[in-house]
């Protein structure tokens, strides 16, 4: 029973973190018009580490070195994948990079299979199918291979590993240590790309507005989500955090309609309720013991 709440929980926070991811789309895109890719998320992910070291000074020193290894290893990770998605979104529609970054949730189960030996139940396959025919009909509207779309790949891919890394590595007694020191090594990518790749020094937000969205998205969809993610995922297999985490761009959606006076079209409704219904399908549909733990890697 205890079990069955903490896998609620987590499910809940997954989904909560998600939401938040979803929220931050059309803000993005109006702050981008000001502010360079990379500063921008070098500027969000330190202000991020900044306010969990605050809160939690001492949450990385009681990390193991196997842990503060691991961290280095799945913010480096999580950080490319970051910068290689904004990259793409130079070169290719909002929607279909939304798509292609989506397919992370096919993608993650092959990884699991793979790396974790997990094994993957003709259910899962139905929920991964479902789950990428919805991202497919809310986001897609032609599609064309090019440079654009071949960055996003690799950076879904990344978003891939990144959530088999965490199932693998993370425990809840280190969730707050790995997060912190993930987020600063996310931080320090994307300033050294920052100042590598654009203009000297790093472009700051120049307005109040601008100051308020990158506070928001360091503190909510920024910290606390990937505090989230972290504990949640040690305690859900990476396929079923997968699955749940597809609905990104379902909230995506509903906020672009709610607050970005986007049109509510039928196909996001249709697109929408498949994903929907591949997570419903997850958490409903008993699976044996074996097929819902997460077999950690050795370290």
């Amino acid at each position: 029973m205890r079990e069955s709440r903490v896998s609620l929980a987590a499910t809940a926070a997954l989904l909560g973190m998600t939401a938040c991811w979803g929220s931050t789309f059309f803000l993005i895109k109006d702050l981008l018009d000001r502010v360079p890719t990379a500063d921008f998320l070098a500027v969000r992910f330190a202000i991020a580490g900044v306010a969990m070291l605050l809160v939690a000074p001492r949450a990385v020193g009681r990390l193991s070195p196997a842990a503060r290894r691991h961290a280095l290893i799945l913010g480096a990770i999580y950080g490319s994948a970051q910068l290689l998605q904004t990259a793409g979104l130079a070169h290719t529609p909002a929607s279909i990079s939304g798509f292609i970054t989506g397919l992370y949730v096919v993608a993650t189960p092959l990884l699991a299979a793979l790396v974790l030996r997990t094994r993957i139940t003709v259910v899962t396959w139905l929920a991964v199918a479902l789950a990428t025919c919805g991202l497919g009909i809310l986001t897609l509207d032609g599609v064309s291979i090019g440079y654009g779309e071949a960055i996003t790949l690799v950076g879904a891919l990344l978003y891939a590993a990144h959530i088999v890394g965490l199932g693998a590595w993370s425990r809840p007694s280190d969730a707050l240590g790995l997060t912190i020191l993930q987020v600063w090594v996310i931080a320090a990518i994307c300033l050294v790309v920052a100042l590598v790749g654009g203009e000297p020094g790093v472009v700051l937000p120049a307005n109040g507005g601008d100051w308020m969205s990158v506070l928001y998205m360091a503190l909510i969809p920024g910290a606390a989500a990937m505090l989230a993610q972290t504990w949640a995922q040690a305690h859900l297999p990476a396929t079923r955090s997968a699955i749940i985490m597809s609905s990104e761009p379902v909230f995506a959606t509903f906020f672009a309609v709610l607050l970005g006076g986007e049109d509510l079209a039928p196909r996001m409704l249709l697109g929408g309720a498949l994903v929907l219904t591949a997570m419903i399908v997850t958490e409903l549909v008993p699976r044996r013991r074996i097929e819902a733990e997460v077999t950690h890697l050795a370290v």
